[in-house]
């Protein structure tokens, strides 16, 4: 297992120094990263360099923090093709699979292989200079393209399947993937797009246009955003600057071109269905939707479900099931992960 922490955060720190020291109780072989070695400080432990190899031949990464935190490990299991299960230390925490309350279980379940293991969907991003100089990167959550002046507009044409769909000057675009619909997609107003769902999402930031309503196109579909300089007549305008993730920055000069594909290769995710259930019973495994719920605190009173009204007949409360903490809105918040490219 690779160990990967917030350093920064004790909390983090204490809780992966804890999983570490059960995993080799149990016979588990533990690996971490060289610059957090001295901080998690296993006896026993392999210590690997930051690399595209970290990963390698390791049975899972596990991530202790927040989005942020794990999506800089994502950055180390994707080329590995090792699954990621983050310990949410952080706010929200979308991307995380257990919680605190839920820990010594999820280790045990891990230790034990019963985890699933998810495909999530990623980007590949190529940007082209005007000079021919060509970047390529990708994501998990999103691409973003934004003005890098804050005082001005950034003006740039989008493009759809090689063609073009609208010009618009703003503070820039977002595209997204699925799992990136709850980060900064989501404060962007676009919509919640279930995990499941094989898309691509492209949400304006702030845009100063009459049509510039966030879309849903097809994972096939190629888009593209070309940014436009002075020289359109436009008055002055900003250079702009690609984010992937909120943690590969490109900068982006005028006439630079950011095309954005389905990416090659998917991040996987262990799920731990039936895992345990935390403090108020919520499973760790339990749908999106109930993550939704309890993630935002939703207000969900009131909610009787199909199998009650079917029992309705038999007796009030008979075959009623128990709400789970998702359906009584309740969560615990932990501290704020501080690593940036975090989902909302």
């Amino acid at each position: 297992m690779l160990v990967v922490a917030h350093v920064a955060r004790p909390a983090a720190v204490r809780t992966a120094r804890q999983v570490t020291d059960r995993l080799r109780r149990a016979g588990v072989a533990v690996r971490v990263l060289a610059p957090e070695a001295a901080d998690l400080g296993p006896d026993g432990a392999e210590v690997v360099p930051v690399s595209a190899r970290a990963a390698e031949d390791a049975e899972m990464v596990l991530v202790f923090g927040g989005d942020g935190t794990l999506l800089r490990a994502a950055e180390l299991a994707r080329p590995a093709g090792v699954p990621l299960l983050g310990v949410n230390l952080g706010h929200v925490g979308f991307l995380a699979e257990a919680e605190l309350e839920d820990l010594a279980e999820a280790v045990d379940r891990v230790v034990e292989g019963k985890y699933v293991v998810e495909q999530r969907m990623t980007i590949d991003v190529t940007v082209r200079a005007s000079g021919g100089a060509t970047v390529t990167t990708w994501a998990l959550n999103e691409a973003t393209v934004e003005k890098a002046a804050r005082e001005r507009m950034l003006d740039m044409v989008i493009e759809v399947d090689g063609r073009p769909l609208s010009r618009w000057g703003g503070d820039g675009v977002v595209f997204a993937t699925p799992t990136g619909s709850t980060a900064y997609a989501f404060s962007a107003g676009g919509p919640v797009v279930w995990p499941e769902v094989e898309a691509l999402l492209l949400v304006p930031i702030s845009a100063h246009a009459l049509f510039a309503r966030p879309m849903v196109v097809s994972p096939r579909s190629a888009l593209a955003a070309e940014v436009i300089g002075r020289a359109s007549g436009q008055g002055e305008t900003s250079a702009a600057v690609l984010w992937c993730d909120g943690r590969r920055r490109v900068d982006l000069d005028s006439g630079a071109r950011v095309e954005v594909r389905r990416g090659s290769e998917p991040v996987l995710l262990a799920r731990l269905r039936g895992a345990g259930a935390d403090a108020g019973g919520a499973d760790t495994g339990a749908p999106f939707t109930d993550r939704l719920v309890a993630k935002f605190g939703l207000p969900v009173t009131g909610w009787r479900g199909e199998s009650d009204r079917r029992q309705a007949g038999h007796g009030e409360g008979a075959g009623r099931r128990a709400p789970t903490a998702a359906h009584r809105g309740t969560t615990a918040v932990s501290q704020r992960d501080e690593e940036p490219g975090g989902n909302a």
